[in-house]
């Protein structure tokens, strides 16, 4: 893989406290309101899509009702997933992010102002009320994105799941909707920070899954799982030991 780009992923995080500071600057005077937030995260991601000249290809826009909510569950290939993630969806759509973001200046205060969830995974009476915050979010019209591997894999393979999302999803009441990202690896592999342009990224929306139609969480695992690897390429499918 050719060398990538150190001043792209530099422009990519001053692009990212540029879309936070206003949002703070609003907080201080009452809560933003959602639909700002909203177009400052459009107008950010399309930015960084644009700069990283990334080939988007979004598929299964039929399977996203406008009408529901979802818990949106995805691979974790790149920090890029991000991006490419708050550009395709159609609608109002926030993360669950890792807890350690919440203590970056700017970066914290601004993600808070705007509605995303904080999970700290090492804590559970802090993931317990996270996963209850993110409840709310999705009642109050929020689509709220979990990547249930919960770290990025360096090879495109999934990893194991983790059982948050899910639990999330069955206490909300709310279908899962799976995503698969192919191609992120490519513009920022895992744990490396330079960025290629000119890469190809697909993203795959499917059918949502229901919870409520399945016998146990270990089967709704697995289907979320089968619909995520379906639009992976063969050599990134692989079954988990045990």
């Amino acid at each position: 893989m050719a060398e990538g780009s150190l001043s792209l992923a530099l422009l990519t995080c001053y692009e990212t406290f540029l879309t936070c500071a206003p949002t703070i600057v609003d907080a201080l005077r009452g809560p933003v309101a959602r639909t700002k937030s909203s177009a400052r995260l459009a107008s950010w991601a399309e930015r960084i899509v644009r700069r990283a000249e990334i080939d988007l290809h979004v598929h299964g826009l039929e399977h996203v009702d406008a009408a529901s909510t979802y818990v949106v569950m995805s691979n974790h290939q790149s920090h890029y997933d991000i991006f490419v993630l708050f550009k395709a969806f159609p609608g109002v759509f926030r993360m669950v992010a890792k807890v350690e973001l919440s203590r970056v200046p700017v970066l914290g205060g601004g993600m808070t102002a705007a509605e995303f969830v904080f999970l700290d995974r090492g804590d559970r009476a802090h993931a317990v009320a996270a996963l209850r915050l993110a409840g709310e979010r999705i009642r109050s019209g929020i689509n709220v994105w979990i990547a249930p591997e919960g770290t990025q894999s360096r090879d495109g393979a999934l990893l194991p799941f983790k059982k948050g999302g899910f639990v999330l999803a069955e206490e909300a009441g709310v279908k899962i909707l799976p995503v698969t990202v192919e191609g992120t690896r490519h513009v920022m592999p895992a744990k490396q920070a330079r960025v290629h342009r000119g890469k190809r990224v697909d993203v795959t929306f499917h059918a949502p899954v229901d919870p409520r139609a399945f016998a146990t969480r270990g089967e709704v695992m697995a289907e979320v799982r089968r619909r995520i690897e379906s639009a992976l390429p063969a050599a990134q499918q692989r079954p988990i030991a045990g």
